[in-house]
């Protein structure tokens, strides 16, 4: 909720990642963004295939969370809602097949996710991705993602018709982010850098990309055999005080959606050991986009911000 807060009140718009939070949880988060961030413009992120997703999409509806990003799943029924009190949804999409099925379901405006980005960016690249959605989708408001980190990404993403950008990895890499100090560190290592990424999908059962470590490329390395990644699950299910059923997705007679569904709810306690714990030599994975290349600092948010305004208006003028 800090995070969050912090990037409202920095001028920016904050988005609560709710993948690892209770209903109870992100109901009490989106109180606190309100407290800490009074009037100020917030969203809600749901990952609509991970467990909890649609329990935490019913908070952010109950509470009139203006705006509700969306990914991973079907979200007619939150825009449905949404509307209904002037909220807003963002789809976040990876190409144009993707885009046109969002807008079909209600959303608002995209966010074009690039090959760059943290975690599940698609294989378009956000040069690429992002102009073709501009050019067709010209009433759309769409939010470039993947690859910005500074105020030289945003002036080029501004060029290329975006609306705005997200910054996920640069933003977590701040001083009120509650993401592990270890990883932190990690990320804005002078020794890293674009390439000290992996792009895989035997992590959690989707291309993600995340940092690389000797834990990630073990994960990467080959799919776990599905009696590990069903352990696993359940494991995480009782932790998470998510029904089993839930993680499985009810799919009884599909095999392959059990084990993506199972993997990908696996993949939570590896995630949590990263982002809460800051282990990354024995369990932990984070997400990470190519963008840590142009991490090499740890600011306070509302410092960062204005460095960001200022250097994409040097770079504007240079265009």
């Amino acid at each position: 909720a800090k995070l969050v807060a912090a990037v409202s009140n920095a001028g920016g718009c904050g988005i609560l990642a709710t993948g690892p939070l209770s209903a109870t949880e992100t109901r009490s988060a989106i109180q606190e963004i309100r407290r800490l961030a009074p009037e100020k413009p917030f969203g809600v992120g749901v990952t609509l295939l991970m467990p909890g997703s649609h329990e935490n999409a019913e908070v952010a509806l109950d509470e009139q969370v203006p705006l509700i990003n969306t990914s991973l799943g079907k979200c007619d029924w939150i825009a449905k809602t949404a509307h209904l009190y002037g909220g807003k949804v963002l789809g976040t999409v990876t190409n144009y097949k993707h885009a046109e099925r969002a807008l079909e379901a209600g959303c608002d405006a995209l966010m074009a996710t690039g090959h760059e980005a943290a975690a599940h960016g698609g294989d378009v690249t956000s040069l690429v991705l992002i102009p073709s959605l501009v050019s067709r989708f010209p009433d759309v408001p769409i939010v470039g993602c993947g690859g910005f980190a500074d105020g030289r990404g945003l002036a080029a993403a501004l060029s290329l018709g975006a609306d705005g950008v997200a910054m996920g990895s640069r933003f977590a890499v701040t001083a009120e982010s509650p993401l592990a100090r270890s990883a932190k560190d990690a990320i804005s290592n002078d020794n890293n850098t674009e390439s000290d990424t992996i792009y895989g999908k035997n992590f959690d059962g989707i291309h993600a990309r995340v940092l690389k470590t000797s834990v990630s490329e073990r994960a990467n390395a080959r799919p776990a055999p599905f009696p590990l990644v069903l352990y696993r699950a359940i494991l995480a299910s009782k932790e998470m005080k998510v029904p089993m059923w839930k993680i499985l997705g009810g799919a009884l007679t599909e095999w392959n959606k059990i084990y993506t569904l199972a993997q990908f709810g696996s993949s939570i306690a590896a995630i949590k050991a990263a982002t809460v714990d800051g282990d990354l030599e024995h369990h932990g994975v984070q997400f990470v986009g190519q963008s840590q290349g142009l991490i090499r600092d740890i600011p306070e948010m509302n410092d960062l911000v204005q460095h960001i305004i200022r250097e994409a208006r040097t770079a504007s003028v240079a265009i």
